[in-house]
C-alpha cells in the first residue's frame, strides 16, 4: 500500500481484512493445536482411542489442551516480520526477505534461550513472549538454517535436500498481503522458505499456500486460488511436484463422500511439504464447516498438526475468525498474542504511514517500539 493507504481502505474493507487477517491466523493456531492431540498416533489409534471417526475434539498436547507447536510459533514471526519490513520503508531500506529472516532468527533464539534477552533493543513486543520460549517439535531443518545468520537465497538455499512442512506450515501469513499482485506473494514466500528448506517442491509448496491464502483472503474460491497457485508456479524449475499434487486435490473432490482414506491418498501421512499442502487444499474444498474440515485434516496416519494447521489458515482465511470453533478459541494457547498481532498486521497495512511515516516523530510512535526499525 501506498502513503494513501487509509484513504484507499473503506471502513467495510478495513473490519472485512481485519476478520480475515484474526481468521487466517487463530485458524491456524486451532489447526495447530488440533492436530497436536493426535500426533504420533496414526489412524487406527486414534480410532481405538475415539471412536470411529477419530479426534473430533481438543486433547491434550504437552500437558494442557489447546497447546500449539512450532508451526504457530513460527507463523507469529513470520507476520512480526512483515509487520517489521513495512516499517522500514521509511527509512528507504525495504528488503522483506531480510526482515523476516530476522524475525525467523528471533524465533530461533526462543529455542535455546531460558527467555528473552532485555539487553536487545531490536526485540520488540513478540520476542519478549515468555510462553513462545517453549521448544514444540520444530522441524531440524528450521534449526539448522536458522543456526547462524547466514540468510538462505534461492541461488544457495540452506538444506537442500530439506523437502518436509517445516517451511510450508509458516507461510500462509505472507497470502495476508492482499495489496500485493500474486507474483510478488508467490516470490517472497518462494525466497523466505529456501531460507530453512531448500528442496523445490518444499519451498514452491509455500509459494503455492501463499498464492492460495491470497486468492481467497481477497474474495476467490478455493478452487479459482488453486488454479491462480498453479499458473505463478508454471514458470518455476521444480514445480511439476507441487503442480501435480494441487491437480490431484482438486481431482479428489470428485470422487465422492470426504473421509480419512481421501486424505491420506493425497499423502497426508507423509511429511512431503506438497503431499501436506495438497492434503489441506482438498480438506478446505470440502469442508462442510470449519469443524468439519479439521476433522478431515488431522484424522490420518501423518503429521497431523502441519494439516491441522494449514487448513486452518485457508479456511479462517476463507470465512473469517466469527466461523471458528468459539470453544476452541477459549482453550487455545497465547489466543491474546494471536489476535494482538493479527491486529497490529492488519493496522500496519492499512494505516502505516499514520503509525508511524516520516511526518511521524519517532519519539511519538508507540508502534516504533513495538516493531523497531533495527
Amino acid at each position: 500500500m501506498t502513503t494513501t493507504a487509509a484513504a484507499v481502505w473503506g471502513r467495510t474493507e478495513q473490519q472485512d481484512f481485519r476478520a480475515r487477517v484474526r481468521g487466517c491466523l487463530l485458524g491456524g493456531a486451532v489447526g495447530d493445536a488440533f492436530g497436536a492431540g493426535a500426533a504420533g498416533r496414526p489412524l487406527a489409534a486414534l480410532r481405538e482411542a475415539h471412536g470411529p471417526e477419530g479426534l473430533t475434539d481438543l486433547v491434550p498436547a504437552y500437558g494442557r489442551r489447546g497447546a500449539i507447536t512450532a508451526a504457530t510459533q513460527m507463523s507469529l514471526f513470520t507476520v512480526d516480520g512483515l509487520i517489521r519490513a513495512q516499517v522500514r520503508r521509511d527509512t528507504g531500506v525495504w528488503h522483506p526477505p531480510t526482515d523476516v529472516h530476522r524475525a525467523h532468527l528471533r524465533w530461533a533464539a526462543t529455542q535455546r534461550d531460558w527467555g528473552p534477552d532485555e539487553r536487545r533493543r531490536d526485540l520488540g513486543w513478540l520476542a519478549r513472549e515468555e510462553w513462545l520460549y517453549a521448544r514444540r517439535d520444530p522441524a531440524r531443518a528450521c534449526l539448522t538454517g536458522l543456526g547462524d545468520d547466514v540468510l538462505g537465497t534461492l541461488d544457495r538455499p540452506k538444506n537442500p535436500d530439506a523437502a518436509d512442512s517445516g517451511a510450508l506450515v509458516r507461510s500462509a501469513p505472507f497470502g495476508l498481503l492482499v495489496g500485493w499482485e500474486p507474483q510478488l506473494v508467490c516470490q517472497l514466500a518462494v525466497e523466505c522458505a529456501a531460507q530453512t528448506h531448500g528442496a523445490p517442491a518444499a519451498y514452491l509448496s509455500a509459494g503455492a499456500l501463499a498464492v492460495v491464502v491470497h486468492g481467497v483472503a481477497r474474495g476467490d474460491s478455493v478452487d479459482g486460488a488453486v488454479r491462480t497457485a498453479q499458473t505463478q508456479l508454471a514458470p518455476r524449475p521444480g514445480h511439476e511436484p507441487v503442480t501435480e499434487a494441487l491437480e490431484a486435490a482438486l481431482a479428489a473432490v470428485r470422487e465422492g463422500v470426504p473421509d480419512a482414506e481421501r486424505v491420506t491418498a493425497l499423502g497426508a501421512g507423509e511429511d512431503r511439504a506438497e503431499a501436506q499442502l495438497a492434503a489441506a487444499v482438498y480438506c478446505a474444498l470440502v469442508a462442510e464447516d470449519i469443524r468439519h474440515g479439521l476433522r478431515l485434516a488431522v484424522n490420518h496416519d501423518g503429521p497431523s498438526a502441519a494439516t491441522g494447521t494449514l487448513t486452518g489458515a485457508l479456511l479462517g482465511a476463507l470465512h473469517g475468525e466469527t466461523a471458528l470453533p468459539p470453544a476452541w478459541l477459549v482453550e487455545l494457547e497465547g489466543r491474546a498474542t494471536v489476535l494482538a498481532l493479527a491486529d497490529d498486521f492488519a493496522l500496519e497495512m492499512t494505516q502505516g504511514p499514520a503509525l508511524h511515516g516520516p511526518s511521524v516523530p519517532a519519539s511519538a510512535s508507540g508502534w516504533l517500539a513495538r516493531y523497531p526499525r533495527g
